[in-house]
């Protein structure tokens, strides 16, 4: 059984910086693609950034240059590391598993509960 925990997220100002943790269990990360995802106050869920099984690497074009998305391996754990924050980044953050053969849609995969990330201006 699939396992998601998220933390970090927390209140900041505008130009500051955060790290997201996701702790995996059940979790075979070379078979996963492993995503960050986020909803905002009235907006839909959308990605925000996105590991494969073989480390490739892809952001909405929102966070490019801004948040880095990595893993540990040894931990189970992977890491949104966010920069320059700004209010529009404003959201609950969600961590996403999704087996590679099904990453066309994250929700053949499981979520974690989320963390709240709020920007303040």
């Amino acid at each position: 059984q699939v396992q998601l925990a998220e933390s970090g997220g927390d209140l900041v100002q505008a130009g500051g910086s955060l790290t997201l943790s996701c702790v995996a269990s059940g979790v075979i990360f070379s078979m996963n693609v492993m995503g960050w995802y986020r909803q905002g106050p009235g907006k839909q869920r959308e990605l925000v950034a996105r590991i494969t099984g073989g480390g490739s690497t892809d952001y909405a074009d929102s966070v490019k240059g801004r948040f880095s998305i990595s893993r540990d391996s040894a931990k189970n754990t992977i890491y949104l590391q966010m920069n320059s924050l700004k209010p529009d980044d404003t959201a609950l953050y969600y961590c996403n598993a999704v087996h590679l053969r099904l990453s066309h849609d994250p929700n053949l995969g499981s979520w974690g509960q989320g963390t709240q990330v709020t920007v303040s201006s």
